[in-house]
């Protein structure tokens, strides 16, 4: 129907009414051949104004064709700054920065002058090439040509320089500004977040005289990218004292954040302050949400938000996948990794990763290795360390020792802490003390010294009563002054995310969270339950 409208209108003798076509409709690229074909046949090929129309919808528009766009700019002699301008802004939008720069070399070697927004699209041309050359030049270029002082190129070239990791060099020109806006301090402090300078980002972050949303959320995923999660849902709940709404960007951050610690209220309230402001549960939002969910132990609720979703990539159903079998829901899992690709999403180096630990959880060995050589036959996917560790874990849960070991001896790639590991466990869960030895000397051999190796095979001579090797491990542990990392866990109450270290009593209600263990311990017994001391280290004190 629109087709065809526009074939009416096409007749129109006037280009500019011919062209104001494309200000009322959303055009796909078979309209804008149709009306091109028109100017020709129309004996108008050479109107600047009718080219410049098709040239800005070719180049800039979502569904438009940049390499047309630069066919049709080609037939324009001496073309002007507005069209330069809107070339380059194409090959930044259609990710071509090295066009852009061409462009630009070509726009000055014909004797044009750029303006502001020229610089505005070169330097983010510098910023897609990552070329520090080139930025340094474009730099010199801008104060050669008296554009350093206008806030929009300033602008730019603090966030180039932040781009490309030079954040002195951004604070280099943040400083010089005679006036700072709140987009130039937000590129500063977001340059010393990338930099992992986060105490300097934060003192920045302070000193800011007006603060928008969009620098809260760069706080928030600085803290978040860096580990920071506490930190991060601190930030959070000030962004909310200061009565700023959370833009979609806090709202990722913030469920990154509440999956890496626990926090499963504050998740719920992101869930809940979705819902409210009509967002749609989009793939993003909705993987992260699926994430802290199962992370928090409320597989259901994350299988609820899965169903939910009006459309799913293949970080959804990944996020499902390795949610299930981190839930020990292994048929689950494989039986998602099969929808998954009946539904046409291809799974992707994460999605095998997860579907070999669902392998592992329910002892689908055979199924397991078919996924495994599918990797590169079918999906041409190579597997990585973390593959292979998949795979050691599953023929050690099969008890399959020698298969394990056979693989490590023969994977492409040298094994490393987390392959050792998986066989080191598989060996310690079969109770095969000299592959527990082997191992442990390879860990040794990589740097991995830790308290944790040396508490484990001290375990398994204790459960073989090898008290001699057990003395000698404690001693080598005390020579070396290795000490156990003490183990930890998270738990939010009341929307604050409480931590509790294995041996410190420093907690304010300690006394009564031991009153309550013990309660359930002796319930526990009372009920028949048995402590396996089997793999408890015997006749050592160890202090930690």
């Amino acid at each position: 129907m629109l087709l065809n409208a526009l074939n009416g209108r096409l007749r129109l003798k006037a280009s500019k009414k011919t062209l104001s076509l494309l200000e009322e409709c959303l055009l796909s690229m078979r309209h804008v051949y149709q009306i091109h074909a028109h100017i020709i046949t129309s004996g108008r090929s050479s109107d600047k104004f009718s080219l410049s129309k098709l040239i800005a919808f070719s180049a800039i528009s979502p569904n438009g064709d940049l390499a047309y766009a630069l066919s049709l700019f080609r037939l324009i002699h001496h073309p002007n700054i507005f069209m330069w301008n809107t070339m380059m802004r194409g090959c930044v939008e259609k990710d071509r920065p090295v066009l852009g720069l061409s462009l630009y070399k070509q726009m000055v070697d014909g004797g044009d002058r750029p303006n502001n927004y020229t610089f505005s699209f070169l330097l983010r041309s510098v910023g897609g090439i990552r070329g520090l050359v080139e930025g340094r030049c474009v730099h010199g270029q801008i104060v050669k040509l008296g554009w350093a002082s206008y806030d929009f190129v300033r602008n730019g070239l603090i966030h180039a320089y932040v781009v490309l990791g030079l954040v002195d060099d951004a604070r280099q020109v943040f400083d010089e500004s005679p006036e700072k806006d709140v987009v130039s301090w937000t590129a500063v402090v977001n340059g010393y977040a990338k930099a992992g300078r986060i105490e300097t980002a934060r003192v920045l972050f302070d000193e800011m005289p007006e603060k928008n949303a969009v620098s809260w959320s760069a706080m928030i995923a600085s803290y978040t990218q860096l580990g920071l999660a506490n930190e991060a849902l601190e930030m959070f709940r000030e962004m909310q004292l200061a009565g700023l709404r959370p833009n979609y960007a806090a709202i990722l951050s913030v469920l990154c954040a509440c999956a890496q610690v626990g926090a499963l209220e504050q998740g719920k309230w992101i869930h809940c302050y979705v819902g409210r402001q009509g967002m749609e549960l989009d793939c993003a939002v909705g993987t992260a949400l699926i994430d802290v969910y199962a992370k928090c132990g409320y597989i259901d609720i994350a299988h609820q938000v899965f169903v939910q979703m009006p459309e799913k990539d293949v970080c959804a159903w990944t996020s499902m996948i390795s949610g299930c079998a981190m839930h020990g829901h292994g048929e689950r899992a494989i039986q998602l990794f099969f929808e998954m690709q009946r539904n046409g999403v291809r799974p992707n180096e994460v999605s095998f990763i997860g579907v070999l630990s669902a392998c592992g959880q329910v002892g689908l060995v055979e199924y397991g290795r078919r996924c495994f050589e599918n990797m590169t036959r079918v999906f041409n996917i190579t597997p990585g360390i973390e593959h292979y560790g998949c795979m050691v874990n599953l023929y050690g849960r099969a008890g399959m020792l020698e298969d394990a070991r056979a693989l490590v001896q023969t994977m492409p790639v040298k094994p490393d802490a987390y392959v050792l590991g998986a066989l080191l466990g598989a060996a310690k869960m079969h109770g095969d003390v000299e592959l527990a030895e082997q191992m442990a000397r390879k860990l040794g051999e990589l740097g991995i010294d830790h308290g944790g190796v040396h508490v484990l095979l001290s375990n398994m001579y204790a459960a073989a009563q090898r008290w001699e090797d057990v003395a000698r491990v404690r001693k080598g542990m005390e020579q070396k002054k290795v000490k156990k990392t003490p183990g930890c866990s998270l738990i939010e109450v009341d929307g604050e995310v409480i931590e509790f270290v294995a041996g410190d009593k420093s907690h304010a209600f300690m006394k009564e969270v031991e009153l309550l263990l013990y309660g359930m311990d002796k319930q526990l017994k009372s009920l028949g339950y048995v402590v396996d001391k089997s793999q408890f280290i015997l006749d050592v004190d160890f202090t930690y």
